[in-house]
């Protein structure tokens, strides 16, 4: 493992990206807090601690999600992955290197999801602890699916609606803002191939929303580990 290379990137593509570019943190952060506002007002804050758990899940999400489009814009634009290909940077190296500094880029919006969650004492140790787990595989699986995504692809042009697409149906169809009993069950086990279904409902139970389903936490696990698998396999790390 490049831990230097890691480290490097996720300092200058993850903590710099957010004083370079805070208008991308603003824009990621957008469409989870607008539902957020919706879910208050249609709810008449009924819903709300499901909207805050549920929203944070969507913006981890939507920020792993987006790294498709960065690496493909890398390898078929910039071309600095070929500068990679002969050096002592492994394609591990460089998934992991885009997977934490996704994670470094996501902590301001954590944060402020943290002090909404404490404003309507949503955390404590356990629950937090439960939560950080989540967010941990929720990026290493939704980067993945990103890699598989733009390694699979060979013109620029087509990632952008693509990533749109999935971000959506990754951020409303499964039960992030609202509790997952809504859902039948025959069709939560088939939503459950978007990361966000597992760790939405996995955090539900862990912040005593809804009644905790063990069984998707072995599904995340298992999924998480499947996509790393097939993200590591299907990046494109030799042009042929």
């Amino acid at each position: 493992m490049n831990l230097r290379f890691i480290l490097s990137m996720a300092w200058y593509y993850g903590i710099k990206t957010i004083f370079r570019g805070p208008s991308y943190l603003i824009a990621s952060l957008a469409t989870p807090l607008t539902l957020l506002f919706l879910v208050f007002v249609l709810s008449h804050g009924a819903l709300v601690k499901f909207a805050i758990v549920g929203g944070l899940i969507a913006f981890v999400g939507s920020v792993g999600l987006s790294g498709a489009g960065d690496s493909a814009f890398f390898r078929l634009q910039l071309r600095i992955q070929d500068l990679y290909v002969p050096s002592k940077v492994s394609p591990f190296d460089y998934m992991a290197a885009f997977t934490l500094s996704y994670l470094v880029f996501s902590v301001p919006g954590i944060i402020l999801y943290i002090y909404l969650g404490l404003s309507y004492h949503l955390f404590n140790l356990y629950d937090s602890s439960m939560m950080l787990l989540v967010m941990v595989l929720l990026i290493i699986s939704t980067t993945s699916i990103s890699f598989i995504i733009s390694g699979s692809i060979k013109h620029l042009r087509n990632i952008w609606g693509i990533t749109g697409i999935l971000t959506i149906i990754t951020s409303i169809l499964p039960p992030t803002f609202y509790p997952y009993s809504y859902v039948p069950k025959s069709f939560l086990y088939i939503i459950a191939l978007s990361p966000t279904t597992p760790a939405a409902v996995i955090a539900q139970g862990a912040f005593g929303l809804s009644v905790p389903m063990d069984s998707m936490f072995y599904i995340m696990i298992i999924e998480t580990v499947i996509y790393t698998i097939l993200a590591r396999i299907l990046v494109r790390w030799r042009e042929n």
